[in-house]
């Protein structure tokens, strides 16, 4: 079910799974109101959607335009729709300008409030926070009312089990369960305990938070977003605590107070701090590109200035190019030993390649292209007497191209890779494996005809009991595993089950 379930969610891109689920709540939204469930009228919710949308898909290829780089039209859907469930749906003419005054932010500030070619801030939280600032500003003055804070009532209520489902959708996608889980439940039990603390009863409290307050639907759809994460998950997990309390613990300092939108925007701003080392344009030449497995190439890059990184971590790339709905940036894991001096990743490429895959296939040698970022926290114990079991499905092998070259710079240690792969002419880097001193663990369908020295052959998928037959010391390794999320979830369970105790993973979501 978990399996078929990455896989669906895997064919389709992060933005497009984003608006084209944010527009499926939305008629869920004018469905319930035309069946008189949701207070606000059908033409004001879709009148705030239509003008949100449209406001900031304009402005977005005004600036584009300007700055003579590609409009991302997904990139604008989700931010306007996201800006219509923030807002208090309205079909008020003035109300609508707010509303387009809001999405011209938003659009904005990808370009204003960006570095190195990132945004810093979800567009759409920091549109409404400075909506609500400038509200703030206008009190006593004859402009007072005259704008419109966020409101965040759409997405609670009588819909609220539908953005539960959605929720749990997208955060299925990013695999970020820990940093949305810590933000949902942190921010509720503050919200609880506030209640509580005033009289209400707990069951009744828990209730009115987990139906009328934002706080899924700000963890899930804003939290989450990749580009404004930061890069480890201790990181992240710091961020996601103080965008709960100050989503949740209410103050009130002139302007600012306790809001969905200050928190996400005040995460962003840290996670930015801790970003800021990483988040780094630098310029890589193309040396050299090679095949190293059926469909497989490894690209390797010379650095115009050291990249400095741990084996098994990932770097964005970007090739600017005529980009289609997936945009003109991947990440990949680094197949290169941090001392190699040069950047090596390796990449499937399909038949119906997207056109990035099509732009970096295209790449001769001396064509210069941009890394933006280097992180993760898929790096090797820093004890090298640590015993490793390191299981890889297919393109899953590159993080481990990466340590098992870092290992032969360094001490020994005690390695046991298991690789899945269908044939043993589908083994990438298998002269890296070969030569490593690594115990290899070939699991495929078919049964190789010979295999070099230290190598076994574990016939078909791997289970518990396959590996406790091939790796029967599993449990005191610390295990290792890279692949497809299915892949990595069912292994998973596999390392548990054969009595693993310590595992990390390191799976391909993208988005």
């Amino acid at each position: 079910m978990i399996g078929t379930l990455d896989r669906a969610l895997g064919r389709i891109t992060m933005y497009r799974l984003v608006w084209m689920t944010l527009a499926a709540l939305l008629l869920v939204a004018v469905a319930y109101s035309a069946a008189g469930l949701v207070f606000f009228t059908p033409l004001e919710i879709v009148a705030t959607a239509v003008v949100a949308v449209a406001s900031t898909t304009a402005v977005t290829w005004l600036l584009a335009k300007a700055v003579r780089s590609p409009a991302h039209l997904e990139s604008s859907l989700v931010t306007g729709l996201l800006i219509a469930f923030l807002l208090f749906p309205t079909a008020e003419p003035r109300a609508l300008l707010v509303v387009a005054l809001v999405g011209a932010i938003a659009a904005a500030s990808k370009y204003v409030l960006a570095w190195r070619g990132r945004h810093i801030f979800n567009p759409a939280a920091v549109a409404v926070l400075l909506i609500a600032l400038a509200q703030g500003l206008l009190e006593g003055t004859a402009a007072e009312g005259s704008l419109t804070a966020a409101a965040w009532v759409l997405p609670t209520g009588a819909i609220w089990p539908w953005v539960l489902v959605a929720a749990l959708l997208i955060v299925a996608r990013v695999r970020r369960w820990s940093i949305f889980a810590v933000f949902v439940l942190v921010a509720a039990a503050v919200s609880v305990t506030r209640s509580v603390l005033s009289g209400q009863d707990a069951g009744a409290a828990l209730a009115s938070v987990v139906t009328a307050y934002p706080f899924v639907f700000a963890g899930a759809f804003m939290l989450t977003e990749p580009l404004t994460l930061a890069p480890r998950r201790s990181q992240q997990l710091v961020v996601a605590v103080v965008a709960a309390l100050l989503t949740s613990v209410p103050f009130d300092l002139g302007p600012f107070y306790a809001s969905p939108e200050l928190g996400l925007v005040v995460g962003n701003a840290i996670a930015f701090g801790f970003a800021y080392r990483q988040r780094r344009r630098l310029s890589l030449e193309l040396r050299s590109s090679d095949v190293i497995a059926p469909g497989v190439t490894e690209y390797r890059f010379r650095p115009r200035v050291p990249v400095p990184f741990e084996a098994g971590q990932w770097l964005e790339l970007e090739i600017p190019h005529r980009a289609d709905g997936r945009g003109s940036r991947r990440t990949f894991s680094i197949a290169s030993a941090p001392a190699d001096g040069e950047i090596a990743i390796a990449t499937r490429t399909p038949e119906r390649a997207s056109s990035f895959k099509r732009a970096l296939a295209e790449l001769e040698p001396g064509s210069a292209v941009r890394a933006t970022s280097v992180g993760g926290d898929f790096v090797l114990p820093a004890d090298p007497a640590t015993p490793l079991l390191l299981v890889a499905g297919g393109i899953g092998i590159t993080p481990f191209a990466s340590q098992l070259r870092a290992i032969a710079d360094g001490p020994p240690r005690d390695v046991v890779v298991v690789y899945a792969a269908p044939r043993i002419e589908d083994v990438a880097y298998r002269e890296l494996l070969r030569d490593s001193g690594a115990r290899v663990v070939l699991a495929s369908r078919e049964t190789p005809s010979s295999l070099p020295e230290r190598w076994t052959h574990l016939s078909g998928r791997i289970t518990s009991e396959t590996l406790a037959d091939a790796v029967p010391d599993a449990p005191r390794r610390i295990g290792l595993v890279s692949g497809s999320p299915s892949f990595v979830d069912s292994v998973r369970g596999a390392l548990r089950a054969a009595g693993a105790k310590r595992i990390r993973t390191d799976s391909f979501a993208g988005y």
